[in-house]
């Protein structure tokens, strides 16, 4: 097995975790955007509408990590 036999299957595994993470981002944000509007005064949602901020932050920042080694993987496989 050489170098881009292994880099090949790992770009697109990284390209998919990116993905996954924007759905999880798209529907953390909508979620949000929904208690906000019809959930605001529900005291158990606000609860968890603070466990969703918190899952939308960390997906943002593991979207970043996910790029970041998507794309020196990207590199490797240019050169």
């Amino acid at each position: 097995m050489n170098k881009i036999e292994i880099l090949t299957p790992a770009l697109a595994h990284r390209e998919a975790e990116v993905f996954q993470h924007q759905i999880n981002i798209d529907n953390y944000t909508l979620a949000i955007a929904e208690i906000d509007t019809n959930y605001a005064d529900d005291a158990a949602i606000q609860e968890f509408r603070a466990r969703l901020a918190d899952l939308l932050a960390s997906s943002i920042i593991e979207q970043r990590k996910e790029i970041i080694m998507r794309d020196v993987i990207a590199k490797q496989l240019e050169g």
